[in-house]
């Protein structure tokens, strides 16, 4: 099978690690050919080009800049992408037949795009629904609900249910969602398709290892390490992750690492800065090796979203937690069932943010019970293998794609 797939992320080739990289891989392992439309976006200076790497094409298109701009330029960079993919497909791949279309929101701007390949090609179209918007900027407050900009941006979300054939949500909660809030959506057509990664072994740290990056990092060893690594932005709720950072300060038996950048996270650097925190550290970066291995030595993987949002979320940090068989702490909104899978499943404990009595009593109990935290850990890790690797992604988004 001939698959195209719409993406915002930038990709150079597929062999690095992530959600969408991990399923491409998979895909061409299944014997497809894919089809990569991926943007490189004008800070790079580099024009439009195609890679050609045998079951493996990428077309890095030349956009605007939609990250790391301003707001004017991401607005209009947006606005453009339709048009930008639409031309650079036509160009370079308008003599391929595709058997499917398969893309991810955001963004929400393509459904010319999909609905060309399909006329065109007779092609299925697969979403994989990784961002409800517009409503998640409405919850943040970067939107007024029945504006004209939310209109307009409702009225394509709508389309883009549409004209897809299938739609692959992240949990039960987010099908559910979708189907309460568009009743015009068939409920035969959304399913389970959560985030998901290709399981890779890795040996385990030596304590040589584990206590030469603890020292380089000046982190303290002898403490239960709680560590958030991602985006800091405004769907985290940095506020309360700030409030936790304090309230442990109180504490001398664990630790708080962040590693993160994000549109918020300046009020972490001034945070930092002001009071110097004993119990904390905060890095805005790591290489990604380094990265790696901290969190393999870190005890529990810590998780918050804003408590703003009404619609349910997929942390995408998640996944590599589960992975290094490390149970979680979230704090999250009401909306979002990933808590509630973490409890009912074993592999974690929940509060909502903003709840700071709970949420130091959940660290409490971590801190005081090590053999909680390898049991909790064993069981996401067990958790992750039965839904969230990459064969099983493959499976749902085409049961007919079969292994060659």
């Amino acid at each position: 099978m001939n698959i195209l797939f719409l993406s915002l992320s930038r990709f150079t080739d597929i062999n690095e690690r992530g959600i969408y990289s991990d399923l491409m891989r998979e895909l061409v392992r299944r014997g497809n050919k894919v089809y990569i439309a991926s943007p490189t976006e004008r800070r790079f200076g580099k024009p439009t080009s195609l890679v050609n790497d045998g079951n493996v094409e990428i077309l890095k298109i030349k956009t605007l800049n939609i990250q790391k701009t301003n707001i004017v330029e991401k607005g209009i960079g947006t606005l453009l992408l339709e048009w930008q993919f639409d031309r650079a497909i036509q160009k370079y791949w308008g003599d391929v037949k595709f058997d499917m279309v398969l893309y991810a929101t955001p963004p929400i701007t393509f459904n010319k795009v999909i609905g060309k390949v399909k006329r065109r090609c007779g092609a299925r179209s697969y979403l994989m629904l990784k961002d409800i918007f517009p409503q998640n900027a409405v919850d943040l407050g970067m939107m007024k609900e029945g504006g004209l900009l939310y209109k307009m941006f409702r009225r394509k979300e709508r389309k883009l249910y549409k004209i897809s054939d299938r739609i692959g949500c992240m949990s039960p909660v987010n099908c559910e969602y979708v189907l309460d809030h568009n009743a015009e959506v068939d409920r035969a057509k959304v399913e389970l398709c959560p985030n998901a990664l290709e399981i890779v072994e890795q040996p385990a740290l030596t304590s040589s290892e584990k206590s030469e990056l603890l020292t380089k990092l000046c982190i303290p060893s002898g403490k239960i390490l709680f560590i958030y690594g991602g985006n800091l932005g405004k769907p985290q709720g940095i506020d309360f992750l700030l409030k936790v950072v304090e309230a442990n300060e109180t504490r001398n038996d664990s630790y708080i690492i962040i590693v993160g950048s994000g549109t918020e996270s300046y009020k972490i650097t001034t945070w930092f800065d002001e009071h110097k925190p004993k119990n904390a550290k905060h890095m805005s970066a790591l290489p990604k090796d380094e990265y790696d291995k901290l969190v393999r030595i870190c005890d529990v993987g810590l998780i918050f979203l804003d408590p703003r949002f009404t619609i349910p979320n997929f942390p995408s940090r998640l996944l590599s937690y589960l992975e290094n068989s490390m149970p979680v702490l979230l704090a999250t909104d009401p909306n979002t069932d990933m808590g509630r899978i973490a409890e009912q499943e074993g592999f974690g404990l929940w509060s909502l943010n903003g709840d700071l009595t709970t949420f130091m009593a959940n660290m409490t109990k971590f801190v005081d019970n090590p053999n909680m935290i390898t049991t909790m850990g064993q069981a996401g890790e067990r958790f992750m293998y039965a839904n969230y690797t990459v064969d099983k992604v493959a499976e749902i988004i085409d049961p007919r794609i079969v292994t060659q």
